[in-house]
């Protein structure tokens, strides 16, 4: 039988031989300058101790695992067999700990941080969970801000994720399946749910979609979203993504999967409905008056963001009898001016837009905050002042990207509907604009994933759940009965 080498590995069982273990290890490993080997004897047996550099608590490991080992007072004629049994179940070296028999099982645990032991004449190894690495700390969301909510948000460790999600949900109810998924970096992935809330079939579908992944790594939420998300051909989503837990473990209660994924803070719920980005933490803290208030406003925005643009050139171009006198001679006078087409202005300002928030964002904090001024003040200023675009034009423009910025969640789609619907606008006015809107329409109200309609519970319409959708009710009447995604009309997740 060949030996293991860093191509052909995973299925290897481990040898008797301590030295053909190693050896065989440094071969997966190529010669990794990270790898530690730490050869010692027990009595007259030999052991050895490997980890990865960086990878594990030096103080643990030492305090944990080496003291209480070269400390190990045993007779010399101890057998390899009587010495691992009394490591293995006389000694609680480490509370994360796990036996393997096969090099694919230890090289992954080695790369999650934890501490191998082995031991001559036996051929299974001791797995230590010792992890050590530099991790960021608990600290707030960047992405979705709140008043009165929680101020902590996940971070990059998926472990710490976990206990960040228990700490709100302690009820043996709450599921944690860990699994390692891509073919070359085995990024641990975990799903979160309740287990009497979300049919078993959902939650075998979801794994076997992650298991068929053919990526080699993953190094942020998009990678996977693609393969959760069965609305293909459509701008909006059926996976959401969120940086809170306490948004995560509502989620959850309402019957949703979670899915947390090593490496990147932030989480997928599945599945997600269109209406959810229009809620946020806030809601369930103020009164419900001024829930409804805000979430109006959202609503309202969200149109803004999309239709303003475009309802301004069909207006202008097509239908300047709907404004006022006063009004049409005042754009009349700014818009007489302008060389170029109204379309081409808009599309001019938006695109103008785009190109300086992408600066902003993808500059160091120092120098994005200076380009958002030049580019907000000196160009725009300049822009009016050279002729090319008008006062009233840029005004629009301004208050439907303002608007964008109310629902984040939809940047998106609203960045490009609003292209879209700006040449629909000047090519044939309120009716182009009204057919893209029915056309949006339709089509987000077919799509579904996972039997979950995404425009549930407005279509189908499901009386119940609406409660919490035009209107945020008080929570002596939201909390009578727990709803779940389930119990929406049209949903099919058997």
């Amino acid at each position: 039988m060949s030996l293991p080498d860093t191509y052909n590995y995973m299925n290897y069982p481990l040898s008797m031989s301590l030295e053909e273990n190693i050896n065989s290890i440094k071969s997966i490993m190529n010669g990794s300058s990270d790898l530690l080997v730490n050869d010692f004897k027990i009595a007259n047996v030999k052991c050895c101790l490997l980890c990865l550099e960086g990878m594990v608590s030096t103080s643990t490991i030492t305090n944990l695992i080496l003291v209480p080992l070269t400390e190990l007072s045993m007779p010399d004629d101890i057998t390899p067999d009587q010495l691992y049994e009394h490591i293995s179940g006389r000694m609680l070296i480490a509370i994360d700990r796990a036996f393997t028999i096969e090099y694919g099982v230890l090289i992954a645990r080695l790369m999650s941080g934890f501490a191998v032991l082995l031991v001559d004449g036996v051929a299974t190894a001791i797995c230590l969970g010792v992890q050590g690495y530099a991790t960021r700390g608990v600290s707030e969301p960047s992405s979705e801000g709140n008043i009165r909510g929680s101020h902590d948000g996940f971070v990059e460790t998926v472990r710490t994720n976990m206990s960040l999600v228990r700490r709100r949900i302690k009820s043996p109810l709450l599921q944690f399946d860990l699994f390692s998924v891509t073919t070359k970096s085995n990024v641990d992935v975990i799903i979160a749910y309740l287990d009497d809330r979300v049919p078993k079939k959902l939650i075998n579908d979801i794994k076997k979609k992650l298991q068929s992944m053919k990526l080699e790594t993953i190094l942020g939420s998009g990678y996977v979203e693609p393969y959760l998300n069965d609305t293909k051909l459509s701008m909006f989503s059926g996976v959401s993504v969120t940086e809170r837990p306490d948004v995560f473990c509502a989620k959850l209660l309402e019957g949703r999967v979670g899915l947390l994924i090593d490496g990147t803070p932030f989480a997928i719920v599945i599945p997600s409905l269109f209406i959810e980005n229009f809620q946020t933490l806030d809601d369930y803290n103020f009164r419900p008056y001024f829930a409804t208030f805000l979430r109006w406003i959202r609503y309202g925005a969200f149109l803004m963001a999309a239709y303003l643009p475009a309802l301004y050139v069909a207006i202008v171009t097509f239908h300047p009898e709907l404004f006022n006198h006063t009004l049409l001679v005042t754009l009349a006078v700014a818009e007489e001016q302008e060389p170029l087409p109204l379309v081409a202005e808009v599309i001019i300002s938006l695109l103008s837009y785009e190109v300086i928030k992408e600066a902003a964002v993808r500059l160091p904090k120092a120098v994005g905050g200076a380009v958002s001024l030049v580019g907000g003040l000196i160009i725009g200023d300049a822009a009016v002042s050279a002729g090319i675009i008008s006062n009233p034009l840029l005004l629009i423009c301004a208050i439907s990207v303002t608007a964008s910025f109310v629902v984040p969640e939809l940047n998106q789609p609203v960045t490009v509907l609003r292209i879209i619907s700006v040449i629909a606008g000047g090519v044939s006015g309120l009716y182009g604009i009204a057919l893209i809107a029915a056309v949006m329409t339709v089509n987000i109200c077919s799509l579904e994933n996972y039997g979950v309609p995404v425009m549930s519970p407005v279509s189908p319409f499901t009386p119940a759940a609406m409660r919490d959708v035009l209107v945020r009710i008080g929570f002596k009447k939201l909390a009578v009965k727990n709803a779940t995604v389930e119990n929406l009309k049209g949903v099919n997740m058997k």
